[in-house]
């Protein structure tokens, strides 16, 4: 730690000078807008990776629109009293860790960095909410790469946040009440495929997924997805295939947003549904439960949803459980041609949603959901946006251009 010290307080003294030079030079070639003044020179305490320094520069003020600006802090990218480095390290470790009192107490022991846990959130909800619109930005020509994977999957799902009192003021829920104690948060995930294995089973792309998240309904969070897949390479992929878990909202999304391509449903939805359809045929705690679930497991892995759709209606025909049966079969009944798993594995594809599903346990549940949090939908989707940037291995990006987004303000393309 003394070593880091004298390492530092060097490194810092580096560093708060260039940083003093660069305002200097921003500050003499700035060309005031109409209206603005000039004022004098004010000293800004900033704080870095290495420790903190003095800076100084001009104020620029318009009385008639009563706001002022300080270009060199634009310029250099400041995050308030930050350096650019120093917050992007911020909302990294608050957006990843399970609570800001643990980024805290991790920045502190790792770097010597002493920011408190009110400061950490505070930067994570102001960088974080131009991260949610940074990944709502509408797509344009260059932001599209080209795709030369075999298979394109697109997967979304949703889950539960909790949330404080204000946020669910007359929102129904599953409660015994009626009441809501959650807001639905979407999370989505584009990944590709190449190839399969020596068995013929689909082999996912190394680091090829990357995420989006919003509360929003599934008629905004469709476009939305689109928007991802079609930065990703939607255009040029060989094969388009949309992974959902067979609810109606998805579906109608899928085939909103991703008209003619080819729908599969969770396998293990499917499993699940099965046995709800066990269980109002014969019940759950009947001899012939497990086995005659692990029949439907492989017929359905053999093309044969149909055949256990109308073995099951002959079974119940006229027996007083039919209606329920009934209602429990209509899941597979919508879902039929996106049921042809035996179809689906030869051509090697995934079957299962797994990728999302790990998604909200891990960039959501991880966050999100620890014992006795509760979040304003603001301050969950800013931490989710901060999450899936970093998930999808595009902070750098994103931080670049929120850098160029600071020095667009300036007419000084030279000093910037």
């Amino acid at each position: 730690m003394l070593v880091r010290t004298a390492v530092f307080k060097s490194a810092n003294a580096i560093v708060g000078w260039l940083l003093q030079q660069t305002a200097d030079r921003i500050d003499t070639t700035y060309q005031p807008k109409p209206g603005e003044q000039r004022k004098p020179r004010e000293n800004l305490q900033v704080q870095g990776i290495f420790g903190s320094f003095s800076l100084e520069r001009a104020y620029y003020y318009d009385p008639v629109k009563q706001q002022g600006h300080y270009p060199a802090d634009a310029a250099l990218g400041l995050e308030v009293s930050y350096t650019p480095a120093l917050a992007k390290l911020i909302c990294l470790e608050g957006a990843d860790e399970s609570t800001y009192q643990k980024a805290e107490r991790h920045l502190e022991q790792t770097g010597g960095i002493r920011v408190s846990a009110r400061q950490i959130q505070r930067a994570v909800q102001r960088v974080g909410s131009d991260a949610q619109q940074w990944q709502e930005r509408p797509v344009t020509p260059g932001s599209c790469q080209p795709s030369d994977a075999s298979v394109m999957y697109i997967s979304g799902d949703g889950t539960g946040v909790p949330m404080i009192a204000e946020e669910l003021a007359g929102r129904k829920g599953k409660q015994p009440d009626g009441t809501a104690k959650t807001r639905q948060v979407y999370l989505g995930c584009v990944f590709t495929q190449h190839r399969v294995d020596d068995k013929g089973h689909p082999v996912r792309d190394w680091e090829s997924t990357t995420y989006v998240s919003g509360f929003m309904p599934s008629d905004e969070f469709g476009p939305f997805l689109r928007r991802e897949a079609l930065r990703r390479g939607y255009g040029t992929a060989a094969k388009i295939v949309v992974l959902i878990d067979g609810a109606s909202g998805l579906e109608k999304m899928a085939d909103l947003n991703f008209k003619d391509c080819l729908q599969i449903v969770d396998f293990y939805h499917a499993l699940e549904h099965a046995g709800l359809v066990l269980e109002a045929l014969i019940g759950k705690r009947h001899a012939e439960y497990k086995s005659r679930l692990r029949h439907w497991a492989k017929r359905l892995l053999k093309d044969g949803v149909e055949d256990l759709i109308a073995k099951t209606r002959r079974e119940c025909r006229g027996q007083p459980q039919e209606p329920h049966v009934e209602k429990a079969l209509h899941y597979f009944t919508s879902n039929i041609e996106r049921m042809q798993y035996g179809t689906f594995r030869k051509a090697g594809y995934f079957i299962g949603s797994g990728v999302v599903e790990a998604g909200c346990k891990t960039v959501i549940g991880g966050r999100c959901k620890q014992s006795g949090m509760f979040w304003s939908k603001a301050g969950a989707e800013n931490v989710l946006a901060l999450r899936c940037i970093h998930s999808s291995r595009r902070l750098d990006e994103f931080w670049k251009h929120r850098l160029n987004a600071h020095n667009d303000c300036l007419p000084l393309p030279a000093a910037a």
